[in-house]
């Protein structure tokens, strides 16, 4: 497995509708709108096994002080391969220089993983969100 990554915006609704669908995202059920929202936000790196899209994160940031990671999407059969790590690396290096970098945990579970990755909890902080369906 040759992965390889890349900073632009190269893919199709229909990549970004299998990969989120994998990992039994909502946002999947919408590949074009998710595609529009990938192309509008800041920042998106993507990974790559030949010309099968595996992994990708997004950024939406102020400009100046605050990014704000969306997603982190890595297919299934990819994780545990390093591809997420990359990835957060990749966001981490392009926005070193800000004050926050902010992302929200879809689960319990994965907060380890950030914290491994070099993300701190964040005590007393809630999510607070309207879903529209």
């Amino acid at each position: 497995m040759q992965i390889t990554y890349r900073d632009d915006r190269n893919f199709t609704a229909e990549e970004v509708e299998e990969l989120f669908l994998s990992v039994d995202w909502l946002s999947g059920n919408y590949p074009e709108r998710a595609k529009k929202a990938l192309d509008n936000c800041e920042t998106v790196f993507t990974a790559w096994d030949g010309d099968k899209l595996v992994g990708l994160i997004n950024a939406i940031d102020d400009g100046e002080l605050t990014s704000y990671v969306h997603y982190l999407c890595v297919a299934p059969e990819y994780q545990g391969a390093g591809i997420g790590r990359e990835l957060l690396d990749r966001i981490k290096e392009k926005y070193k220089d800000y004050l926050y970098i902010l992302l929200v945990a879809e689960n319990a579970g994965l907060i380890e993983y950030y914290k491994q990755n070099g993300f701190d909890h964040m005590d007393e902080r809630f999510v607070i969100m309207i879903q529209n369906k």
